[in-house]
């Protein structure tokens, strides 16, 4: 794999990890979106990670990434209408398909 491939990915799971981190401190949904801290700062997670995704999805457009297309729209959702960022996908999003995707960019990485 790419060298640059790689250190997309990487940057990718560095953002899922770093949201792993902190969904330990949080008290469910509602905690998430009432604090000041980790919305934006999950917001900004997800824009890193769909941000490296697309960057190696154009290095290497046959990874095996499951939704990848979604989660590079996300990002794109998250920047360029910010005001219209629903934040119970987002959370769904957290918790429900980022275990996969950092399952399946580990798994990338290994290879």
């Amino acid at each position: 794999m790419d060298e640059r491939v790689k250190k997309y990915l990487f940057d990718a799971l560095e953002a899922i990890e770093y949201i792993d981190s902190v969904l330990n401190e949080i008290d469910g949904f509602n905690d998430y979106v009432s604090n000041k801290f980790y919305k934006p700062a999950f917001e900004r997670k997800i824009s890193i990670l769909g941000e490296a995704l697309n960057k190696a999805n154009k290095l290497n457009p046959d990874l095996k990434i499951t939704n990848k297309e979604k989660i590079i729209g996300m990002r794109n959702k998250i920047i360029h209408a910010y005001d219209a960022v629903d934040d119970v996908l987002v959370w769904e999003v957290i918790k429900k398909h980022l275990p996969r995707l950092k399952e399946e960019i580990r798994s990338l990485l290994d290879e």
